[in-house]
């Protein structure tokens, strides 16, 4: 018959309180980068409605309230300053392209791993369809 071994009593406690804080920071980590992608996500849609709508209809502030309808789902909401449209569509002449860049800075969920992160979408479409 095996007798108990008094001196490894507390030696699970001590193991398991030494890895919780490691699975409570891998734990963490994965909602902050699910977050981030969704955010990810979110942004390339509205760049890519906001370019749309630059293509078609030349008009940044149309674009820019396109851009803000199709991320009205991030807190903090999307400003007209985080849309940059660099160029819009010529007049005449041969076709181009248009680019809407929106710059995001998504706070974190927890503020465990900091303030935030620097998201951004980018969408470039030719002129005119």
């Amino acid at each position: 018959m095996a007798r108990p071994l008094s001196g490894e009593r507390g030696a699970s406690a001590v193991e398991f309180a030494l890895i919780v804080p490691l699975l409570i920071v891998l734990v963490l980590g994965i909602a902050e980068f699910g977050h981030a992608f969704q955010v990810q996500g979110t942004l390339s849609a509205a760049a890519r409605e906001g370019v749309r709508v630059m293509a078609l209809q030349n008009d940044p502030a149309a674009a820019r309230v396109a851009v803000q309808n199709a991320a009205s789902s991030l807190r903090p909401a999307v400003t007209n300053a985080q849309v940059l449209i660099p160029v819009t569509c010529p007049a005449s002449g041969g076709p181009t392209n248009v680019r809407v860049t929106i710059d995001y800075r998504m706070p974190y969920l927890t503020g465990f791993f900091g303030a935030g992160v620097q998201l951004s979408g980018t969408g470039v479409m030719r002129c005119n369809g």
